[in-house]
C-alpha cells in the first residue's frame, strides 16, 4: 500500500531556481568557513601576540556569516509559490560574498 497523493504535496521548483539556490548554499558555506577561520586566526594571534586580521574584519565576517545564512534559510524554505523571491534570496546571497570577498580579501 502507498501513500502517494495523500497528504500534503510536494512542491518542485524549476532547474534554473534549484541551480542558484545551490550555489547560493555553497557560497553561504564558504562564508561560515571563512568566519571561523578568520576567528580562529585571530584568536590565535591575540594569543602569540602576533598581528592578525583586525576586529574590523572579524566583524565583517561574523556579520556577513549571520547574513548569508538568514537569507539562505529564507531561499531553502520558499517552494513553488513564490520563485522570484527564492532567486533573490539566493542572488543577495551571492552578493553578500562577492562584497565580502571584494572587500576583505582582495583589496
Amino acid at each position: 500500500m502507498t501513500y502517494d497523493g495523500y497528504g500534503r504535496t510536494r512542491r518542485v521548483d524549476a532547474w534554473p531556481v534549484r541551480v542558484l539556490r545551490g550555489l547560493s548554499g555553497v557560497a553561504a558555506g564558504g562564508v561560515v568557513v571563512l568566519t571561523a577561520v578568520v576567528a580562529g586566526v585571530a584568536w590565535l594571534a591575540s594569543d602569540r601576540d602576533f598581528p592578525g586580521p583586525g576586529s574590523t574584519s572579524l566583524a565583517a565576517h561574523v556579520t556577513a556569516a549571520v547574513v548569508v545564512v538568514v537569507l539562505q534559510v529564507f531561499a531553502d524554505r520558499r517552494r513553488g509559490a513564490a520563485p522570484m523571491v527564492t532567486m533573490l534570496s539566493s542572488a543577495a546571497v551571492l552578493a553578500v560574498t562577492g562584497l565580502l570577498l571584494w572587500t576583505q580579501w582582495w583589496t
